[in-house]
């Protein structure tokens, strides 16, 4: 610790650390344009200089290190005239255009003027024009280049937080601009982060342009819906009309930023496509009725399946306090335990529990990521989870945390990686093998009997799966005295997800036998998909993800909710589907998911769901699978109704209603109410802060957690970490064949699922379908960038635009998961991912079908 005193006050501050840090811990407001937090310091645009006793000069404090003794005065006269010299020579050349800058009301520069500025300008010569007119660089960023002051913030941004590097300058001087490539943003991820941290208005977004003033809106703080990393955003509504988000830089995970989806993806919740009323299905055909029409003809349709199973399937997009009433009104009005929460898996959970119960590690992510090692084990971080890879790659930049990837996609972080061991689609499991194999081999020098025992039952894989690429990867780890393991959840959607999962388990164990510091978290693209397992979700888990099979868990439950638990295991939702085709299963009750979209092999899913005597589908959108309905219930979209999320890290947070449900609409806790007392049951508690409250009762990881105790950042779930069985699981079998080309799927950057689907701004950044490919592949097809070509698998096809990826492996082939009209589940089987298929030029598969067609007709003259 060092000694300096600042205006008078003497504070004791880390060694390192700035007069800036130290003057902010004193309450001490010096201002600064260029300055960021999380980035190193410019020092360009002077305001923030001090006097230092001994120094001749004023000095940067954002750049200048404290050293002990030192003494500092920040509001001395040669320090206000430097300022106000400063400002006065920025606005020589600012357009004085505040009543229409959308800027007006939060602009930094105005705020600073007003505080240090001069009165009257010493400038009389006629202001600089880069251009006349605002320069549209992307659907979404629109700038007026005569606003920037230069302080380089929305360059620093996009390169060193984003990774894009779509922003640059120009000139230099007076003369400095920022502009994107050829005055357009095509290479951006369209994020708006540089709108975000522009002090001015040079930078804006298109889609709030001229909409409302600062002070027109009225802001709610809550939790983004489209993936699990859980930033924090500011929602600004207008008359209760949806107009904009913006971050927090003192708030959340993300720390200011965010990625294109949660900035610009929450229009979707005035779609269109919402549901207006009740339908139920007369004559083969959905029809608009009351809720006490729907409540009389749900309540004879069931009475009628009363004898026969009956299923529920809820989205991991909904709140802790949904999910948890709704397996709570399966488990106790329905009587059964078939309750899933993922129609895109199967979920293992007797793979994946123990793994969650011993490893996973609810901490901030900026501290999981702070170990010496990261690996991150499948997916694409870039495209599922964009925040978290932010913070990533400034750890793997600024703290030289050691970044190792394992994959069959390729991501942006690999160019910041120590190594990257790229797997064949489907390979992950094999890979995590030849990485334990490696750390076995390591681990035979020291003392005990655990990695015999693991040579024993596991056996050696047959070959390497990249290279050196597995052994460099494990002398990473070997190296590293911490290490931390991000897992994908693409790697759930797999038949291989249980061989990966067992891999999983035994490199963590091999970690902790070698001595190293733990730490595991799971990269889901679904806001609560970790709470959807806390809430108990699952057809063998109970809410707290005590087994089913627990007796004294069960009992603990059935005392507080006065009702018997059924005892017998349910089944998931592809075991459901499989009781709905043959004619057992009774009622299928459906909340905000669309199997009929998600799930594999689409063919099937429509023959099942329309086999189920009754079909409940309660949604805020009319979705595919409402299209199958008997009963369709609307329920309220995100931002109509309040509850919490858990992310990734274990941590709870508030998700705040921003507006009404639309027209008739209900938010979901009434409508489970509703739905109980038609089978003659009530639901206690049944409002959000008491269910909470129970949550906080009957889960551990939730207890002691309080609505009001939550705050701006949320509160942490405890993990009772149980320790691992010490069994090792055996080698997993070996991948698809790498000589044919292989599709793989997930979410791409500008979309999550298909509720992004319904955002009308997000599709004017990427409304169109792509397949995406490597170079070499391509070569060989005799395909270029842009070709229109089809996709066929032994089920399906079809048709989309080619994207050449040069970073991509050969036999690999990726289509996002996010666009309804291309129907992708008809092209996979069940079972079967990832999925063998064939690429070609789209119109020589139209001449062949054609063809086809004329030798089928009888007067062919052929």
């Amino acid at each position: 610790m060092v000694s300096v005193t600042i205006d008078e006050r003497m504070l004791q501050v880390e060694a390192g650390s700035t007069v800036l840090q130290a003057a902010e811990r004193l309450g001490i407001d010096i201002p600064t344009f260029c300055y960021l937090k999380r980035l190193p310091a410019l020092a360009s645009c002077r305001m923030c200089l001090v006097e230092i006793e001994g120094q001749r000069r004023l000095q940067p404090s954002c750049a200048t290190a404290v050293t002990d003794g030192m003494v500092v005065r920040t509001n001395t006269q040669l320090i206000d005239e430097t300022r106000s010299s400063m400002l006065d020579m920025l606005l020589a050349n600012h357009p004085l255009d505040c009543p229409i800058c959308d800027k007006g009301g939060e602009c930094e520069l105005q705020d600073m003027v007003m505080a240090y500025g001069p009165r009257t300008s010493r400038f009389r010569d006629a202001k600089r024009v880069f251009h006349s007119e605002d320069i549209r660089l992307s659907p979404v960023i629109i700038m007026n280049v005569n606003r920037c002051i230069q302080c380089q913030r929305c360059v620093r941004m996009c390169e060193e937080v984003v990774g894009a590097v779509a922003l640059g300058t120009v000139e230099k001087g007076m003369d400095t601009a920022i502009t994107g490539f050829e005055g357009s943003l095509a290479s951006c991820d369209q994020c708006g982060n540089c709108v975000e941290v522009c002090p001015v208005g040079a930078l804006m977004s298109f889609p709030y342009r001229y909409k409302a003033r600062p002070w027109d809106l009225v802001e709610t703080d809550t939790v983004c819906p489209h993936c699990g990393t859980g930033c924090q955003l500011t929602v600004g509504a207008r008359k209760g009309e949806f107009m904009r988000v913006r971050s927090k830089a003192e708030h959340g995970v993300n720390r200011e930023t965010l990625c294109v989806r949660g900035r610009f993806g929450l229009d979707f919740v005035g779609s269109r496509d919402r549901i207006k009323r009740p339908m139920i299905r007369r004559d083969g055909v959905l029809v608009p009725v009351s809720w006490d029409e729907a409540g009389h003809y749900l309540r004879r349709r069931l009475s009628a399946v009363e004898s026969k199973a009956a299923g529920g399937l809820a989205s991991p997009r909904l709140p802790n306090e949904v999910l948890y009433q709704f397996q709570k009104l399966m488990r106790t009005a329905f009587r059964t335990n078939n309750i899933d929460c993922s129609s895109r898996w199967s979920t293992p959970f007797d793979a994946l529990g123990p793994l969650v119960a011993a490893f996973y590690t609810r901490a901030p992510l900026e501290e999981v990521i702070g170990n010496d090692c990261v690996l991150v084990v499948g997916g694409n971080v870039t495209d599922e989870n964009p925040v978290t890879e932010y913070l990533l790659r400034d750890c793997a930049r600024r703290r030289q945390t050691g970044l190792l990837m394992l994959s069959a996609r390729p991501s942006r972080l690999d160019a910041d990686a120590r190594a990257v061991v790229r797997v064949p689609p489907g390979g992950e499991a094999q890979g995590l093998a030849v990485v334990v194999s490696a750390l076995g081999a390591a681990g035979q020098a020291l003392p005990g009997d655990v990695f015999a025992d693991m040579g024993a039952k596991t056996g050696r894989p047959a070959a390497a799966t990249d290279g050196d690429g597995p052994d460099r990867l494990a002398a990473a780890l070997l190296e590293g005295r911490s290490v931390t393991v991000l897992v994908s959840a693409d790697l759930l959607r797999s038949p291989q997800a249980r061989a990966t999962l067992y891999q999983l388990n035994n490199l963590l164990q091999v970690l902790r036998a070698l001595g190293k510091g733990l730490a595991m978290q799971f990269l889901f693209d679904r806001a609560n998909q970790l709470g959807a397992w806390d809430m108990g979700v699952l057809p063998t888990a109970l809410p707290g993800l005590w087994a089913l099979a627990n007796d004294a868990a069960r009992a603990t439950l059935e005392r507080a909710w006065g009702v018997e638990i059924p005892s017998e295991p349910g089944v998931d939702f592809d075991a459901m589907l499989e009781l709905c085709d043959r004619k057992r299963m009774g009622a299928l009750y459906i909340v905000g998911s669309d199997p009929l979209m998600s799930y594999p092999d689409r063919g099937f899913v429509q023959r099942a769901l329309r086999a189920a005597d009754l079909l409940i589908v309660q949604d805020a959108f009319l979705t595919d699978t409402a299209g199958l309905a008997d009963v369709v219930l609307p329920a309220a979209s995100y931002g109509e109704e309040s509850g919490t999320f858990t992310n990734n890290e274990g941590r709870t947070q508030k998700v705040c209603k921003f507006r009404e449900p639309a027209l008739e609409a209900r938010d979901s806790l009434a409508i489970f109410d509703f739905v109980a007392a038609l089978r003659g049951q009530a639901l206690r508690p049944s409002i959000q802060g008491e269910i909470f409250g129970e949550i906080a009762q009957l889960v551990p990881a939730y207890e002691g957690l309080t609505q009001d105790g939550l705050g701006a950042d949320g509160a942490f779930t405890k993990a009772a970490l149980v320790p691992p069985v010490g069994e090792f699981f055996a080698l997993p079998p070996a991948p698809i064949a790498a000589d044919r080309l292989i599709l793989v799927t997930g979410n791409c950057l500008f979309h999550n699922g298909y509720l992004s689907e319904r955002s009308e701004i997000l599709n004017t950044v990427a409304d169109d379908p792509y397949v995406e490919m490597s170079a070499p592949d391509a070569t060989q097809l005799g395909l270029a960038d842009g070709d229109q070509v089809v996709v066929r698998s032994a089920q399906d096809e079809l048709t989309a635009k080619l994207k050449i990826n040069k970073r991509f492996p050969r036999g690999l082939v990726f289509v996002p998961e996010n666009y309804r009209s291309l129907r992708l589940n008809s092209l996979m089987r069940r079972g079967e991912y990832p999925c063998p298929v064939e690429v070609e030029m789209a119109h020589a598969a139209f001449e062949i079908a054609t063809v086809a067609v004329a030798e089928a007709r009888p007067d062919n003259p052929i």
